[in-house]
């Protein structure tokens, strides 16, 4: 099949972007949104609210860890558009129940429809540039990975309006926006994956040891980074809350964190990711997003401070994945992208899972903000972490 023309690349990988947009957009993103009145309508503890994001998490970790299984079986195209189906209907579905153990086997299953739709996702939009180059594949993976912060200003636009009208019981009326919204965003994602070139050979289930070896350090960045970073994403409405931020002012904090991580995303990680040798590029990711969290910590209450968190949280917390991506890219045969953005997403989620439910037990103790510096302290670890990632050289196709 020959190659297309190169406008058509950068189109496809926003078709895919329909993955992320949904998968952590709506499906995780938006829950921070959803949480305050949640557990104002509910009587949730802290502990309770990251429990079902940790629920979440631990789907998303059985997803990423059986991504390549599925794709070996009914095709990494089919399986890419069903999960994103199944995804959109729990999003529906989350609406109807306020029960708390149901709404944690939602979270759950949805993690594990998403995860399989991002890890896919990621390959597909890799594949796109299979020949092209490492700067045009990561510019199509940032591309890609654009869909999530396209998903947190749709939430922010979506969410709040359903919350102003309604009150802490307009949760349901969000869940219900965000879930038509990804029965939408399945057009565009059938258009692009059917232009993206079938694999050839087979996709390899599992990584060798040499594989997994070359990549050890940005498996346990990747771990830190998922656990810091999602532990801010998941309090920091709740704080800004407390702090006395109104529904204007959250909607401004989210569509600014979205814009800032799609323009970014699309504009300056692509190029720099794939410039930057060995764990440099993780590093300065983590660095950057631990300074976004400095300004709701440190600063005065108020949006000045909410604004200035977002732009810079959100300028680097996508980036994670186009590095992780980029890397698994470099160091990998095209047999084995798949099996490692698999296993890189399943240490991502592992650190997702466990970093909620930490942060809500110490919010519970301690206030949020005191949950919300355990993201400092992983954030800074994982950055010194990162630097011991050698660059890769490019693993010898058998």
């Amino acid at each position: 099949m020959s190659r297309f023309p190169s406008w058509r690349e950068p189109l496809i990988a926003l078709g895919l972007a329909a993955g992320p947009v949904v998968a952590l957009g709506f499906t995780r993103f938006a829950y921070a949104l959803m949480l305050p009145a949640m557990r104002g309508d509910l009587h949730w503890t802290y502990a309770q609210a990251g429990g079902l994001n940790t629920a979440n998490a631990a789907g998303y970790v059985l997803g990423a860890g059986t991504a390549v299984f599925w794709a070996r079986r009914f095709g990494d195209r089919a399986t890419f558009l069903s999960t994103l189906a199944v995804s959109a209907l729990i999003l529906l579905l989350t609406a109807a129940t306020a029960d708390y153990p149901v709404l944690g086997l939602l979270r759950f299953v949805g993690g594990v429809t998403t995860a399989v739709t991002f890890v896919l996702g990621s390959a597909l939009a890799a594949r796109a540039a299979t020949g092209g180059g490492q700067r045009r594949a990561a510019t199509l993976v940032a591309l890609y990975m654009a869909g999530v912060g396209i998903g947190v200003v749709l939430s922010g636009l979506l969410v709040p309006v359903a919350l102003a009208v309604a009150g802490d019981a307009g949760w349901r009326a969000g869940w219900l926006l965000l879930g038509g919204a990804a029965v939408l965003a399945i057009v565009p994602a059938l258009l692009a994956v059917r232009r993206v070139t079938p694999v050839t050979g087979v996709t390899r289930a599992g990584l060798p040891r040499a594989d997994l070896a070359r990549l050890a350090p940005t498996f346990a960045w990747y771990v830190l980074f998922g656990a810091g970073y999602v532990s801010y994403l998941t309090f920091v409405i709740a704080l800004l809350r407390d702090e006395g931020l109104r529904t204007p002012g959250v909607a401004a904090f989210f569509v600014t964190l979205g814009l800032a991580s799609a323009l970014t995303t699309l504009s300056v990680w692509g190029k720099l990711v794939s410039r930057l040798p060995g764990g440099r590029a993780p590093a300065l990711v983590s660095l950057v997003v631990l300074l976004g969290v400095l300004p709701v910590l440190l600063l005065p209450a108020g949006l000045p401070a909410a604004l200035l968190s977002a732009v810079v949280f959100g300028s680097g917390f996508m980036a994670g994945p186009t590095a992780a991506t980029v890397l698994a890219r470099r160091a990998l045969p095209v047999s084995g992208w798949t099996a490692g953005i698999a296993l890189l997403t399943v240490a991502f989620s592992l650190g997702q899972m466990v970093g909620p439910l930490v942060s809500g037990v110490l919010s519970d103790s301690g206030g949020i903000a005191a949950g919300l510096w355990l993201s400092v302290a992983l954030l800074a670890v994982a950055t010194l972490v990162a630097l011991r990632q050698p660059d890769p050289a490019p693993a010898v196709v058998p």
